[in-house]
């Protein structure tokens, strides 16, 4: 079985049935959006149908504009189609968090040499939301509430561990968030040993938040810090 084949079987089984705190609900568009497990299906199949051995990228976890609306971590549907090549009509997301992912990408090659290489996902591959103040859902992280993190962390490390079984090199693990989401992981490498090494990087949502006039440095670090290992 491809590595891609691993991808689509792994998301299409995802399914978290803990308990979770008052407020907070699960976002699983594989399970319930099946246009978006579609184009996760067409990307999958496109850029992973080998048995190469891939390095991980983890996010925190999926957000409603990125992986939320495609499937796919950090990768909006303008990405999708502008990067990726595959067509989506429908409603449009851009997420911020996407749009430094793929200057990045295309800093390093382009997507095909990209994911040739690496696999994007995220500690908790399944996403939260909650009512906003202006009553609209908004993203929540698995460790916005520690109520919330004990209770997702089964999953998580279960998730982990089937992940791996696609064809992961453990030597190194790429974290994207050098705060709540870095400490986390490495505490739960701790106790796992699922990877050598974890090297975290600054979340892009963070850079494109607060560090825009610095794109380009930050583009240069991940440059630096993946191609190292080529």
């Amino acid at each position: 079985m491809t590595f891609g084949k691993n991808v689509i079987r792994f998301y299409h089984s995802l399914n978290y049935t803990g308990i979770l705190p008052e407020g907070i609900r699960v976002m699983n568009p594989f399970i319930n959006d099946p246009v978006v497990a579609g184009l996760a299906e067409q990307f999958y199949t496109k850029f992973f149908s080998d048995n190469h051995k891939r390095f991980l990228i983890l996010g925190i976890n999926p957000g409603r504009f990125g992986a939320g609306a495609t499937g796919i971590p950090f990768t909006d549907t303008k990405r999708l189609q502008d990067a990726c090549g595959i067509e989506f009509h429908g409603f449009q997301s851009h997420e911020t968090s996407s749009a430094f992912i793929y200057a990045m990408i295309d800093a390093f090659g382009g997507v095909v040499p990209f994911y040739r290489h690496f696999f994007i996902s995220a500690v908790c591959p399944l996403g939260f939301t909650t009512t906003g103040k202006s009553g609209r859902q908004v993203n929540y992280n698995y460790y916005d509430n520690a109520e919330l993190t004990t209770a997702v962390h089964p999953f998580i490390v279960e998730s982990l561990k089937k992940q791996i079984t696609f064809g992961i090199d453990t030597s190194v693990c790429f974290c994207l968030g050098t705060g709540k989401n870095e400490h986390f992981l490495k505490k739960l490498n701790t106790e796992h040993h699922f990877f050598s090494k974890i090297v975290a990087l600054e979340h892009p949502r963070y850079i494109m938040q607060y560090k825009t006039k610095s794109k380009q440095h930050y583009i240069d670090k991940y440059l630096h810090a993946f191609r190292i290992l080529l």
